[in-house]
């Protein structure tokens, strides 16, 4: 039987969710296939509302190796119909990721590059084993980013430092990726599944109803006016003293006790 290029496992007792990209061999490097593969993957947590963490990684000894272009280089005529096929694929998956209520959280090793990148970035957070290497590696085929990566690059690094990654070809180690804030967390290759577990089941036990109104106040806030802001957040703010979490968590801080969030 055909082993998935895209699994979803899903922990019903802590409704957390991992999306594996599962084709080791070449680095999880990108076909149609496998982005097909994926946005079904993306159907389903998009189906799942009720899901407090969402774990994006990669099979085997890499996150994500980018695209792979041997499928461009077998018939350039037919470049850009494989992009669109790749790309509307793959653009549902970095929606799915901006637009679910759960935080994403990206789980990656070995190389990150190209699209590996881009998708990386548009999750919520992100924990890398100590010898990851990041790169952007479109200058190295003559083309810009795509999957999000013009876009979410500059907002987290800053324009000067995505220029860099762009223009002058730059490949980060995971401690350069951690200050210029790329990453959150550096762990051991041998911790990292571990270390990724728990960091998930920190964002599970958390009050992911305020979470899921952060990632929409946030999303919301890179178009909206101060103005526009300020009443957003107040209506985020007094929906979510009608929660059962706004109550544990405030009865809880007042008796110095720690909050058990239920996510409703």
């Amino acid at each position: 039987m055909a082993m998935e290029l895209a699994t979803l496992e899903i922990d019903e007792t802590r409704l957390i969710a991992t999306m594996t990209v599962n084709r080791p061999a070449v680095l999880n490097a990108l076909d149609v296939a496998t982005a097909e593969a994926m946005q079904s993957v993306a159907a389903k947590l998009a189906a799942r509302p009720d899901l407090r963490c969402i774990i994006v990684r990669g099979a085997g000894r890499a996150f994500m190796a980018g695209g792979d272009l041997a499928g461009f280089a077998s018939d350039f005529d037919t470049a850009d119909s494989t992009v669109k096929q790749l790309l509307d694929a793959l653009e549902p998956v970095v929606m799915t990721f901006q637009h679910h209520p759960a935080p994403v959280l990206a789980s990656v090793h070995g190389a990150v590059a190209g699209a590996g990148i881009s998708l990386m970035a548009a999750a919520d957070l992100s924990i890398a084993a100590t010898e990851t290497r990041f790169m952007l590696a479109y200058d190295k085929i003559g083309a810009p980013p795509d999957c999000g990566g013009s876009y979410f690059l500059p907002r987290l690094l800053g324009e000067r430092r995505a220029a860099a990654l762009m223009y002058l070809g730059e490949t980060w180690s995971a401690e350069e990726a951690l200050q210029y804030g790329l990453v959150n967390k550096l762990v051991s290759a041998n911790d990292l599944q571990i270390e990724t577990d728990k960091l998930a089941a920190k964002i599970a036990a958390g009050p992911t109803l305020a979470y899921s109104q952060y990632k929409k106040l946030v999303r919301e806030g890179r178009t909206n006016s101060l103005q526009e802001q300020l009443h957003a957040e107040r209506a985020a703010f007094c929906a979510a003293t009608k929660t059962a979490d706004f109550k544990i968590g405030v009865s809880a801080f007042i008796k110095r006790e720690m909050a058990k969030f239920t996510g409703r």
